[in-house]
């Protein structure tokens, strides 16, 4: 039995050989995913800046338009109070 047991030992080892992973193979991969990472964060650091600059842009120019129809309102109401003092005072 134990030369049957050593002859399908050899033959596992043939068709499935034992891959140990050495520290080069390790290094080499934590190598190329902090590669990788120094590629990735500063462009997505980037963008989310570049998303929340937007954001305020965004609402800046809202509440400049908000003004911007304020001012012309009050000044309507201003030439319509202006109006009724020149005509009021023209009567009296």
């Amino acid at each position: 039995m134990s030369a049957k047991n050593e002859l399908l030992d050899e033959v596992q080892e043939v068709i499935l050989p034992r891959k140990n992973l050495d520290f080069t193979f390790f290094f080499s991969v934590v190598g190329i995913i902090l590669f990788v990472a120094m590629l990735a964060f500063p462009k997505i650091y980037l963008s989310r800046e570049i998303y929340y600059k937007s954001r305020e842009i965004a609402k800046l120019k809202m509440e400049y338009e908000t003004l911007k129809e304020e001012n012309r309102l009050i000044s309507a109401s201003v030439e319509s109070i202006k109006y009724k003092n020149q005509v009021l005072d023209t009567l009296f």
